[in-house]
C-alpha cells in the first residue's frame, strides 16, 4: 500500500484538489487498491470547512467529486503513517518539517515534474485553471516517479 498525504496551508484548495485528482488517476489506471490518498493543512484556519467552491467547480469540470471532504490538520503521527508527504509550496514544506520534525519523505509537489516550481495558491490568485494544470502535472509526474522506483506497475 502506497500512502500519500498532500498538504497545503488550509486544506480547502490545492491539497484536496491533488488528493482527488490522484484518486481519480489511480482509479482510471486500475490501481486504486494499491493506494491510500488523503490531504491536510498546516494551519487550523479552515479545519472542518468543506472544499473551496473554486476547487469543487474545477474538479466537477473533469467529472471528479470531492463531496464529504472537510479540512483537517497535519498531525505529528502522519509522518509515520504516510510514505509520501507532498507540499504545494516552499512555505508548506517549511511548516511540514517544523510540525513533523523530519525532512525525508517530504516532497514539493512539482519536483515530480523535474522543477522546483510551486503550485500557486488560488485562494490568492483566483486562477483555479493554473492550479489544476500544476496539480495534474504533479500527479502525473508522481505516477511516473513511482513507476521508475518500481513501486507500481501498469
Amino acid at each position: 500500500m502506497i500512502k500519500v498525504l498532500f498538504v497545503c496551508h488550509g486544506n480547502i484548495c490545492r491539497s484536496p484538489m491533488a488528493e482527488f485528482v490522484l484518486k481519480d488517476m489511480v482509479k482510471k489506471l486500475g490501481i486504486s487498491e494499491q493506494f491510500e490518498i488523503a490531504s491536510a493543512a498546516t494551519s487550523t484556519e479552515e479545519i472542518g470547512n468543506s472544499v473551496h467552491y473554486g476547487t469543487k467547480s474545477k474538479l466537477k469540470e473533469y467529472g471528479i467529486s470531492c463531496e464529504g471532504k472537510t479540512a483537517v490538520q497535519l498531525r505529528k503521527q502522519d509522518y509515520n503513517k504516510y510514505d509520501y508527504l507532498i507540499g504545494m509550496d516552499n512555505y508548506n514544506i517549511k511548516n511540514m518539517e517544523r510540525m513533523l520534525g523530519h525532512k525525508d519523505k517530504i516532497y514539493l509537489m512539482l519536483e515530480f515534474t523535474g522543477t522546483s516550481s510551486q503550485v500557486s495558491d488560488p485562494w490568492y490568485t483566483h486562477d483555479f485553471d493554473a492550479t489544476y494544470r500544476d496539480v495534474l502535472a504533479g500527479c502525473k509526474g508522481f505516477i511516473e516517479y513511482l513507476k521508475k522506483e518500481g513501486r507500481i506497475q501498469l
